[in-house]
Parts: C-alpha cells; structure tokens; sequence
C-alpha cells in the first residue's frame, strides 16, 4: 500500500485522483465534482493498492467521509469506501496546461494510470476532469 498526497473523487464508478501542492485547488476542484454528482472517496491524503493490473484508492481509516472546505471546516460527508483509478490529475497554473498534449502516465505500484495536467480554478475545469475520466476509463474496458 502506498499513501499518496491526493484527494480522489469517483465518477462513473472510476476513481480520479487530483494531485498537487498545498492550495492548488484539489479540493475546491473536488467540491465542484461533488457538487455535480460525483462521489467523495478521500480528500487531502489517499491511499493506494495493487489489485492485478489495476489501482484501488481509498481515504485513510482515521479521514473516511472527512472533507476540508476553505471558510466552513471540516466537514463529515457520504463517501464511497473504495474506487479503481481510471486517472490522474496534476493541477498546475494554466500557463503550464498544453493546448495539445501528448498521451502520458504516471505509475503507482508498477501500476500506470492515465495522466493529465489541468488548471484546477478554469470555469471548465469538472468537465475537463470528467472528459478524462471517460477517455482513460474506456481505455482501461477496452483492455480487458
């Protein structure tokens, strides 16, 4: 198992974890995702395991359901207790999202997931996350 610096929403049954620094966006980003029907798994810090060829995500026991909102807390929300990774989502300032990027992956436990880089603050920002979520989770169907 390995515990990664992420907050992972699921999406159509498939985990999206969205990674970066401290005020990065990650959970404002997964506030519109939840906002918009997708479900908490964990928020700030998620663990990782190796199932076959494929990653399970869930939060941390001591963090289940907790969800951080900047100017109201901590908050205890519904959360779904595991979920496979489909994607992985890097936020980054938009100057350094390219316009026509080229396939990527990042691996976790020799596992390699789909990898994009978005800006998490973009009005577009949950519907570029969840296009990704259905790109990398009809990649991972047809494989199987």
């Amino acid at each position: 198992m390995e515990r990664v610096h992420a907050t992972c929403v699921s999406i159509d049954g498939w985990g999206v974890l969205l990674r970066g620094p401290s005020g990065a966006g990650k959970s404002d980003l997964a506030l519109r995702l939840l906002d918009s029907g997708a479900l908490l798994v964990a928020d700030d810090y998620t663990e990782l395991r190796r199932e076959g060829d494929q990653l399970r995500a869930q939060a941390p026991s001591i963090l289940h359901g907790l969800f951080e909102v900047r100017g109201l807390g901590v908050l205890q929300l519904a959360a779904k207790d595991s979920v496979l990774v489909a994607a992985i989502i890097d936020l980054v300032p938009e100057n350094e999202v390219e316009r026509m990027p080229a396939d990527d992956y990042f691996a976790f436990l020799g596992v390699s997931v789909p990898l994009f880089r978005l800006a998490a603050f973009e009005a577009s920002a949950p519907a570029k996350v969840r296009l990704a979520v259905r790109i990398a989770g009809s990649s991972i169907m047809r494989a199987e």
